[in-house]
């Protein structure tokens, strides 16, 4: 099974040897994926549609592994029960979606007594939202997580970020974030071109208001100018280029 890139850098958080709960399956990739490389024992791969769960149960029969892969439909974690997996994997989704999965399956995702009565310590989390990324890490924050890897690739003129949390604190800067504390730290090569891209698109929204003189268009002007700023605060920090000079926006 030859996977796209992203979901290469996907499966490269799940820990080695952890039940996987797979949120928002689709096709079963992941899971068929790592069951074949003998990374994970088992996996439940579970999908809110009915439709996404018949192609995953065809993949499952196909690969023979309907044995170590349980498909259920599920809202998120709601099909879920605590102790059952090591490792949460929702990927593919908006911000918003993902941190809504997290905090309706807050209870799930804590440590306590598992369905079979053993203690049950807290899933890893490995999450690719693809939007809303300074919310999500906000969120992974303010709610008992810490990251601990961070990746990003780009395929197809997509950028996508990959995270991995575990329960534990951390303290994000305002440009930790946005950007990534880890991606920010390891001046991460993707996340330089990223941040190239971005300012390019910020320069070309404050071209387009160069000349507008409504209310709307100086708050807009003042809001591109506050994220211009950030981007070469970041872009400094891992030495990507761009300078205000170059810029010549002020």
């Amino acid at each position: 099974m030859e996977l796209s890139r992203r979901l290469q850098a996907v499966e490269e958080f799940v820990t080695e040897g952890s039940r996987l709960a797979d949120i928002g399956t689709d096709h079963a990739y992941v899971p068929i994926d790592l069951l074949l490389k003998g990374r994970i024992p088992s996996a439940i791969a579970m999908d809110v549609k009915e439709g996404p769960l018949r192609q995953a149960r065809a993949h499952v029969s196909l690969y023979q592994l309907e044995d170590r892969i349980s498909l259920r439909l599920s809202d998120g974690l709601h099909a879920l029960e605590k102790g059952e997996a090591d490792t949460v994997l929702i990927a593919g989704m908006g911000g918003a979606l993902t941190i809504r999965i997290l905090e309706e399956g807050k209870e799930i995702l804590e440590e306590g007594e598992g369905k079979d009565g053993k203690s049950a310590p807290a899933p890893e989390l490995v999450l690719e939202p693809q939007s809303e990324l300074k919310k999500v890490r906000r969120y992974l924050e303010e709610n008992g997580w810490k990251i601990t890897d961070e990746n990003m690739v780009l395929e197809d003129g997509k950028f996508y970020p990959v995270l991995k949390a575990v329960r534990g604190r951390m303290r994000l800067t305002e440009l930790e974030a946005l950007y990534g504390p880890l991606l920010l730290s390891q001046k991460h090569e993707v996340l330089k071109k990223y941040l190239d891209r971005e300012r390019q698109i910020l320069l070309r929204a404050a071209e387009g208001l160069k000349n507008a003189d409504s209310c709307r268009a100086t708050s807009r002007r003042e809001e591109l100018s506050e994220k211009l700023g950030k981007n070469r605060e970041a872009a400094a920090v891992c030495g990507a280029c761009g300078s205000e000079e170059e810029d010549g926006y002020d």
